[in-house]
């Protein structure tokens, strides 16, 4: 009997032993605080020295995008959160690009230079706050897997609110690319005509482990609390779906975009998603260009790239 005890005094130390481990592996990978300090509308320059050289060109798309009209729109998520975004009109009947920004972004810093680029193509662009970021509620990031599912609503938005007749391009730099490539592969009405997806990565399981690895500690050991976490206790899987399983399924023309010096998410990941689409595609690889810093290095090639590929999207 006192074997049996033991044992199980045993069995339920490594009990709490792996929950704990879960536990904090959510909260460093997927859960955010301190919201209520957040108001959506402050700016911050993203941290990095590969973003430092840029900061004043950051600083003038913000100041500039701040002097355009905007409308607010709000959605409600599939499970009940509040989303918001801006809509700023190129023109009336203009295609819109939906655009959503990377991990523990924002729309205000991370997709101001993108409203900018929209309106030299003669695009509209609404530009989201993703959940749990910026003004948007919940406090679970969902790498993709949950934002994704967020997207069709935000079609639907469009097209009610907007235009019903709406050609819309789905557009995402970061966590927001592999967003964006993901909700491609879900039933989307025909308004939606092509995505752009930068600087993405090929699934939550492989830039976790990538991160883990920068970090020297073990990823294989790891990555199954980090998945054990996200299932107990933020409710989804990141292993449900991937970019490049998407990639597979979408019918929808897809242009990404990459730089090659990109030291956070690897290069070569939007080559394995750009591999494994199966309708009309382009790759654009930026040399030198750090993580999210492609358009800030060659706007010019950026920009021709994107027209170029308009013809597959129809507009």
């Amino acid at each position: 009997m006192t074997e049996l005890w033991i044992a199980l005094g045993v069995l339920g130390g490594v009990g709490v032993l792996v929950l704990l481990t879960a536990f904090i592996c959510f909260r460093m990978a997927f859960y955010v605080t301190n919201r209520s300090k957040v108001d959506g509308e402050e700016f911050s320059l993203p941290p990095g020295k590969e973003y430092v050289p840029h900061h004043d060109q950051m600083q003038a798309w913000h100041n500039e995008v701040s002097a355009i009209p905007y409308r607010t729109l709000t959605v409600r998520s599939f499970d009940g959160l509040t989303l918001y975004g801006k809509y700023y009109e190129y023109a009336p009947g203009a295609p819109i690009e939906l655009m959503f920004h990377g991990y523990r972004g924002s729309a205000q810093r991370d997709l101001c230079g993108g409203v900018q680029r929209c309106f030299a193509l003669g695009r509209s662009a609404l530009i989201v706050d993703q959940r749990a970021c910026g003004k948007s509620g919940g406090n679970v990031i969902g790498f993709g897997i949950l934002e994704s599912k967020d997207c069709p609503v935000w079609v639907d938005c469009i097209l009610r609110e907007i235009d019903p007749d709406a050609r819309i391009i789905l557009t995402g730099i970061s966590m927001g690319a592999s967003t964006v490539v993901m909700a491609a592969a879900q039933p989307l009405p025909p308004n939606v005509v092509g995505v752009l997806a930068d600087c993405g990565y090929t699934s939550a399981r492989e830039i976790i482990k990538t991160v883990i690895r920068g970090m020297k500690l073990p990823a294989d050991l790891l990555y199954p609390f980090v998945r054990l976490g996200a299932r107990l206790f933020g409710h989804f899987d990141p292993d449900e779906t991937s970019p490049f399983e998407a990639a597979k399924q979408s019918r929808l023309p897809i242009i990404f975009f990459h730089g090659e010096a990109d030291d956070f998410v690897p290069c070569h990941m939007s080559q394995s998603v750009y591999d494994a689409c199966i309708t009309a595609k382009k790759l654009v690889t930026v040399p030198g260009a750090g993580h999210g810093l492609g358009y800030v290095l060659d706007p010019d090639g950026y920009l021709k790239a994107l027209a170029e590929f308009s013809k597959h999207m129809g507009c």
